[in-house]
């Protein structure tokens, strides 16, 4: 186990497996490479839409969208130094300068067309 490993809050478990289940499922199923960049997102926001756009009732993308709104999070604690939260089942992520983030709905908004996860990206990195 890494160092960088043995400091993560006990709340990263979770969202952390599920980013790594969401990129090994795009490259093996997409042929699609996510590398936790921050440019990366836009390639997730467009992602989402397609699924979007094929019409799948949410039930069926659930976890799907649970695993990129987790990757998105990732994102956000690599670029930021954040940390990932919980509470009552929920996953937040908490940047350096105290707000909370929840890439996870993100995703969920995103799939509704009303959301983004570059944007939020965008938005936690900006400096204030």
């Amino acid at each position: 186990m890494t160092a960088h490993q043995e400091t993560r809050p006990h709340a990263a478990a979770k969202p952390v497996r599920w980013a790594a289940d969401a990129v090994a499922t795009m490259r093996e199923g997409a042929r699609v490479r996510l590398d936790y960049s921050a440019r990366s997102l836009w390639r997730v926001d467009r992602m989402i839409e397609e699924i979007s756009r094929e019409g799948p009732p949410y039930a069926a993308v659930e976890h799907v969208l649970r695993g990129l709104g987790a990757y998105a999070g990732e994102v956000l604690v690599r670029e930021t130094g954040a940390e990932w939260w919980a509470t009552g089942g929920e996953h937040w992520v908490r940047t350096p300068d105290g707000r909370l983030w929840d890439p996870i709905d993100e995703a969920r908004r995103c799939f509704g067309g009303q959301g983004s996860l570059r944007l939020l990206c965008r938005d936690a990195t900006a400096r204030g």
